[in-house]
Parts: structure tokens; sequence; C-alpha cells
């Protein structure tokens, strides 16, 4: 099959003309398999692979407008694309990365590769990008008084480095003391892996995370520490498959008092990775 890689105008709607075994329409249109449809949806038509996830958008808007305050959102645009939308387009540049390489597009084994990854990026990997998925937070009132740490430790966090989109591996330690209100356990976990989901740096999702919950709980009272692999620096540069990075973020009692902060870092110091 040959194929002749263009600049994608994903609005683009031209005429079909033979090239060798493959089709490559005109005017900026990606190319298409033989007797394939050139409709504008065929790498975003899929229904979306995604686990069920109760989200809270309202909640999510509020959080993305405390972290834009703290200085420590995500550098984002508006698209004004809608999933759909997004799929699309990525699947359609993709392929033209693919083409790029010489890779061909009539194979059975890559054909499909560009719609894998646009639904992968939008649905998967990157739905944290999007403050309507945000977790639905559930907090009850700390009736019983407890004022002691309450700890999520090796919580998976599977994010992306946003230099180069290659994985970040790892497990967070995260922290709060209660005041008026308790959050559900594995919400905690949901908020790191919301916030995980996106092209990150390590220091800012530390932030993130720790911000967020401040935000939910109402309380500086906040702990949280990662520790990953990241394959920008193992796979690919100095590729030093050894090292690994850690960050933190402490507030309130856990930076401001020794016996507390001892408590967290004793605990998280038992189960690091070496």
């Amino acid at each position: 099959m040959t194929l002749i890689p263009r600049f994608v105008n994903p609005a683009a709607n031209g005429h079909l003309s033979k090239l060798g075994n493959g089709v490559v329409p005109a005017d900026g249109e990606m190319p298409l398999l033989l007797g394939e449809s050139p409709s504008p949806d065929r790498y975003g038509d899929d229904e979306p692979v995604t686990r069920s996830r109760k989200t809270d958008p309202e909640l999510g808007q509020r959080v993305a407008a405390f972290l834009l305050a703290k200085g420590v959102a995500t550098p984002q645009v508006a698209t004004g694309l809608d999933e759909n939308q997004k799929r699309t387009l990525i699947a359609r540049n993709f392929a033209e990365i693919m083409v790029a390489l010489g890779l061909d597009l009539g194979d059975d084994s890559l054909a499909d590769t560009p719609r894998r990854v646009a639904q992968m990026y939008v649905d998967e990997i990157f739905y944290g990008l999007d403050w309507r998925h945000f977790p639905k937070c559930t907090t009850v009132e700390n009736k019983m008084g407890y004022s002691s740490m309450v700890m999520e430790r090796n919580i998976n966090v599977q994010s992306n480095c946003e230099h180069h989109f290659v994985i970040i591996d790892g497990r967070a330690h995260v922290a709060y003391i209660p005041k008026q209100k308790v959050l559900g356990l594995s919400k905690i976990n949901r908020i790191v892996e919301y916030f995980a989901k996106r092209p990150q740096i390590q220091e800012r999702l530390t932030e993130q995370i720790f911000y967020a919950l401040s935000y939910i709980l109402e309380t500086e009272d906040i702990a949280v520490v990662i520790q990953a692999k990241h394959y920008c620096v193992k796979s690919r540069g100095v590729a030093d498959v050894n090292s690994d990075t850690v960050t933190s973020k402490l507030g309130g009692l856990f930076l401001h008092s020794t016996a507390t902060r001892s408590e967290f870092m004793r605990v998280v110091n038992s189960v690091i990775a070496p």
C-alpha cells in the first residue's frame, strides 16, 4: 500500500483518488484503505471502552478553579471539541505520524492503531483533562471527633510524562487529619487516579492531589508523597533503569508538627521501595 503523508485538515472532505493499493483523499484528508468509507468519523464512532465512573462535574469545576488560583493547574486551552471530535482528530493526526515513520496502514496489524490510540487518549489515559470526569467524593460529618491521621498507602499511580508522553509508574501515599469532614477512603484513590490521567510532571501531580483534598476536606492537614519511575529516564536519554523520583507536599500539622510529620514519614518509609 502506498500512502502520501499530508497536513491534516479535519474538516476537509476531498474527492478520492486511487494510488497503488490504497486510496488517498485530496485536499488534506487522511489516507483510506481501498474500499473503506470516507466518513469523517471513521476513527471516532466506536463506543468508548471505559470503566464506570461516578462523577461530580460541579465539584470538578470548583476544584479546577481552586487549582488555577493556587497556580498548579495543568496548562490547557479550550478547543471547543466534543469527545468524538477529539477522537477523530487525534486518530487522523496519529495516522500521519505512522505514515511519516514509514508504517503501512494497510497492514491488518496497524490499520486500526490510530483509532485505538485516539480512544485510549480520550477515554482512558487522558480522561483527567476534563473536569467533568472529576470523581464523586462522598464526605460525612466527623461525628466521632476523630483527630488522628488517616492514611492510604501504596495507591497506584500511572500517568504520562508531558515532555515525551511516556509512562510514569509509581505509588502515592496520602494522609490527612480530619476536622469537620471525613472522606470515603476509595475517594482518595480516585482523586489520585483522576489527576494522574493527564500529561503530567510529578511535582504538579503532587500539588494537585494536595490542593484538591485540601479544598474538599477544608483543611491544610494534608500530606502527599509520590515515588515513581519515569520512562523518559528509564527507556530513553540517560536510560537509567534504577533511579526513581520522590516528591512530597506537606501542609498544616504535617508541615509544622515534628511529631505528626515523623509519624507520617515513619509509615511511608516502612512501605516505600528502597
